[in-house]
């Protein structure tokens, strides 16, 4: 037994972890701090990848709204819930494009997908002004011909059913719309600064590889818990162009919240994680 023993001792101690756990995981050995981004770089504006990067933010909010806006529609028309996939599949359309979507243009743009995602990068420093700014126009305008191509395809119904439209529901008030949106985009930005934390990128290999898949779960459960309050919007652009295509006015009345309350909840997020989670001002200082 003491020879078995020790075999077992020796083969589990053959092969070390390939990363530390707990504590030591922190380690900045093979870790720099990238620097901040300027708030203008003029000489974006010169090159190709700037502008394909917003091309891609336009191409990808336009079919996030395509697909979420239709799948919101089909849940309207039909006679019951139990006759359509419900509110859990709103949840999934939304959660699941999100999901691909960022997989696919990760390495073009980052992603983003929402202005309220941009917000939160541009206050943390991970992109300039020009790019976010460059980033949420192209995103409106995503959004707008994707809600248009919805109505297009059902003009009527579009406007009989809400098209998408968010309002904060009956029985809520609009600060309770309001919370519902900060608290909601809290939960996305941080997921997204957890799941694209370049210090985690630079110690586990598989992070960026992972990273949609968390992002698309977290605006998945924001769904499930806000669709009831709001119709969730979390995502400014996603609220704007179902408001210009709908266009009734009370769909008008509350869209102040689904610009409000996605800013500050990212802002929160972005203060969050940088001064708490990463402790970059606390960091500089000890350098200093």
């Amino acid at each position: 037994m003491e020879g078995k023993e020790e075999d077992v001792r020796v083969g589990a101690n053959k092969f070390p972890e390939r990363q530390p756990i707990g504590t030591s995981a922190q380690s900045d050995k093979d870790y720099k701090e990238p620097p901040p981004a300027p708030l203008f770089e003029p000489g974006e504006l010169s090159s190709w990848s700037f502008w394909r990067a917003g091309i891609a933010e336009f191409i990808a909010t336009f079919l996030f709204l395509y697909i979420t806006v239709l799948t919101v529609m089909g849940v309207k028309r039909a006679p019951n819930m139990c006759a359509s996939v419900g509110i859990q599949g709103i949840a999934w359309a939304f959660g699941g494009m999100i999901f691909a979507l960022v997989y696919c243009t990760a390495g073009i743009s980052g992603g983003h997908i929402n202005p309220a995602v941009t917000f939160g990068l541009f206050l943390a420093r991970k992109l300039s002004l020009t790019r976010a700014v460059f980033y949420m126009i192209m995103q409106c305008l995503g959004a707008v011909c994707g809600a248009g191509v919805v109505k297009g395809f059902q003009p009527t119904p579009y406007q009989t059913l809400g098209g998408g439209a968010n309002t904060v529901a009956p029985g809520y008030s609009k600060g309770s719309g309001l919370g519902a949106e900060i608290i909601g985009t809290f939960v996305l930005v941080y997921t997204v600064f957890s799941a694209t934390d370049a210090k985690r990128s630079a110690r586990d290999s598989h992070v960026p590889i992972l990273a949609p898949l968390p992002i698309g779960f977290a605006v998945f459960l924001v769904h499930l818990a806000t669709i009831p309050i709001t119709g969730t919007g979390i995502n400014p652009a996603r609220s704007l162009g179902a408001a210009i295509i709908y266009n009734k006015d009370h769909s008008w009345d509350d869209h102040w919240i689904f610009w409000v309350g996605p800013f500050i909840g990212a802002a929160l997020a972005a203060l969050y994680h940088t001064i708490v989670i990463r402790a970059i001002p606390f960091k500089s200082k000890s350098k200093s």
